[in-house]
């Protein structure tokens, strides 16, 4: 007996875990009479500990590489060593490993101490795994099997999980384990996989499943509905008729999502209203409520509420170590406070998400984390990263039928093509992205993309074109389904027939609701209009005060946006080194300073003077720093005020 094959023992019992137990494989060495001189062996053979834990390198490759009797002698060693009823799982499950044959009576305890709580989700998961092995009976085998399976999936190892339902598959089982099977397949296609698939796994479920285990597929599966985009099937599958009732939040939210989508819109939000109320003033509660809770809040016109009950949700998940939950949770953070406004926080969720979705395996959770930061992108960053990132999400969303994360990632690339000027560009991506239809966008999003068209459609020259876009944009909007949506209503209102009083009103609105970036759009587009009526005096003030709200809000592309239109009326923004002179940069630094000043892109910058974006990279960043500006915002206002000085008004 060697402390290394303890060790790998030791990690046998839950190979996918933070190390070896150092106390354990510690005792189990003393018992086998393994002093330092063993110890010292094993540290120069590669052995390290660190926070209680003994790390080995390649584990699972010196066990394989043991006998079958030593690797049964360490795990009897083990079995001895875990003492006292913290490590009575521990113990039971190396009792298991050291057990050649099947033994019903070691399985049946040691599957009725996977179920108690305590220990981490991954090593019930394998305890589980384990004690399928020690059944005789087909049927218990894939039963346990099936149960492990869940068990890995909920610890955020969906390929283990898979792993283990495909050797369940080979046992025969009753009906409540196929059911149970099937649900398991559906949530990992869910998070991981084709939609469409994962709905009909999860229906399969519901029909082959106790109450319970139903009621939970069957939301599943209305969630894989509304990833589709599929509204009628949404409605069909969340419905109330011929199914158990659930939980009195749970017969809400199933009544309220249904009655929203339809024409009781007014009954819907009532009901949802109660289910974010629950969820308020409840304790802490599962993760799955709470998210439920959460989209509730956002159906309903509840951010803020939706953004509260998400951090909630994201700290239950954390605590009771439902791994798949935490980027769900994120996501509708992300969600939430973009639709808040608040695209910092925005961005900090959705980035963490994508790191936890990609760390678990949950690729359509990465899709919609990439159309998030798509989304705030196209405020403050080039158009680069905008693309980078709806392209990942679109990429996904192909590929397993994501009509929420793909219309995000359009509207992303809209919202730049319209900050950047491109209004005919961004007209062409919004009309069918608002459309109705099987052809159109995600029905949930769709509208709020509508101010979005109406501003491109103006630009464009062709306001009348987004008449009916608007018309059902209206009566979106009396239904209260957005806080900022009366605002974004009369500012498109005012782009089809511009005139003061219009105008005044959006503004009016967006001081009652709040949201410095929708309340800078509208007084920017006042002030374009103004300019363009030959009013310069009062178009300034609007778009200083556009200004401002944009570079507060970290909308960087807008600001510049909004400084070229201030500059158009006379006036130069202030704000920039008064030190800093362009006669210190290189003629082809100049050439990238004009380019940028005018809003182009790296790789537009780098078509225009035939070189590579790299060299357009190198050569911006040393502008930067000669010139001191920090952004490319200030230098734009740097060269235009270079080129033209601010007049008097």
């Amino acid at each position: 007996m060697s402390v290394l094959l303890l060790t790998a023992a030791a990690y046998e019992a839950d190979p996918e875990g933070p190390g070896a137990d150092a106390g354990l494989v510690l005792r189990a060495a003393a018992a086998a009479g393994l002093g330092a001189a063993a110890l010292d062996a094993a540290g120069r053979a590669g052995l390290t500990r660190d926070a209680g834990r003994l790390r080995l390198p390649d584990p699972r490759a010196r066990y394989a590489a043991e006998p079958p009797d030593r690797r049964r002698a360490a795990h009897r060693l083990l079995a001895a060593a875990a003492t006292g009823e913290r490590q009575r799982p521990a113990g039971l499950l190396h009792r298991a490993l050291a057990t050649p044959y099947p033994d019903e009576r070691l399985g049946a305890e040691l599957a009725a101490a996977a179920a108690e709580p305590g220990p981490p989700a991954g090593e019930r998961a394998r305890a589980l795994a384990v004690a399928a092995g020690l059944a005789a009976d087909p049927a218990v085998r894939a039963a346990r099997l099936v149960a492990a399976a869940d068990r890995y999936r909920r610890a955020g190892r969906p390929a283990r999980a898979r792993e283990l339902l495909d050797r369940a598959a080979e046992s025969a089982a009753p009906g409540p384990v196929r059911g149970q099977a099937a649900l398991v397949h559906g949530l990992l296609a869910l998070r991981d996989g084709p939609v469409a698939d994962a709905r009909e796994s999860l229906l399969l479920a519901a029909g082959q499943s106790a109450p319970g285990p139903a009621l939970d597929a069957r939301l599943a599966a209305a969630e894989a509905a509304w990833a589709l985009g599929d509204a009628e099937g949404y409605r069909e599958v969340v419905g109330v008729q011929g199914i158990p009732p659930g939980p009195g939040a749970v017969l809400d939210y199933r009544l309220g999502m249904s009655a929203s989508l339809g024409e009781r819109f007014l009954a819907g939000r009532a009901a949802l209203a109660r289910v974010v109320e629950q969820a308020a003033r409840g304790p802490e509660g599962e993760p799955d409520a709470l998210l439920r809770a959460g989209a509730a809040a956002l159906v309903a016109g509840q951010v803020d509420a939706a953004c509260r009950i998400g951090s909630r949700a994201l700290a239950a998940a954390r605590a009771q170590d439902a791994a798949p939950e935490v980027p769900r949770a994120l996501e509708l953070l992300a969600y939430g406070e973009l639709r808040s406004g608040r695209h910092a926080r925005a961005r900090a969720h959705a980035e963490e998400g994508l790191r936890t979705a990609r760390a678990g395996g949950q690729r359509n959770l990465v899709a919609g984390q990439h159309a998030v930061l798509a989304l705030v992108a196209s405020l403050d960053s080039d158009a680069d990263t905008v693309a980078r990132h709806a392209a990942a999400a679109q990429h996904i969303a192909d590929r397993h039928g994501l009509v929420q994360a793909a219309t995000l990632a359009q509207w992303a690339l809209a919202r730049a093509d319209l900050a950047r000027g491109r209004a005919a560009e961004a007209t062409a991506r919004l009309g069918p992205l608002t459309g109705p239809g099987p052809r159109g966008g995600h029905f949930a999003v769709r509208m709020l993309a509508v101010p979005c068209l109406v501003e491109a459609a103006a630009s464009a020259g062709d306001p009348g074109g987004a008449r009916e876009a608007v018309a059902e944009f209206a009566v979106w909007t009396e239904r209260g389904y957005d806080p900022q949506a009366p605002a974004q209503l009369a500012r498109c209102l005012a782009l089809l027939d511009p005139c003061d009083d219009r105008f005044g009103e959006a503004l009016a609105r967006h001081d009652r609701v709040g949201g410095d970036f929708e309340r800078a759009r509208t007084a920017a587009l006042y002030g374009k209009w103004l300019r363009r009526t030959r009013r310069p005096a009062r178009a300034r003030v609007l778009l200083r005060d556009a200004l401002v709200a944009f570079e507060r809000c970290g909308a960087a592309v807008w600001a510049a946006q909004t400084a070229a239109e201030l500059r158009a009326t006379g006036e130069a923004p202030g704000y920039v080194r008064p030190c800093a002179d362009l006669a210190e940069l290189t003629p082809q630094q100049l050439r990238i300073a004009h380019c940028v000043a005018e809003g182009d892109t790296n790789r537009e910058v780098a078509r225009r003077l035939s070189v590579s974006p790299r060299t357009v990279d190198h050569h911006l960043r040393n502008v930067f720093a000669q010139l001191g500006v920090r952004s490319r915002v200030e230098l734009a206002r740097l060269v235009h005020r270079a080129e033209r000085p601010a007049t008097a008004s």
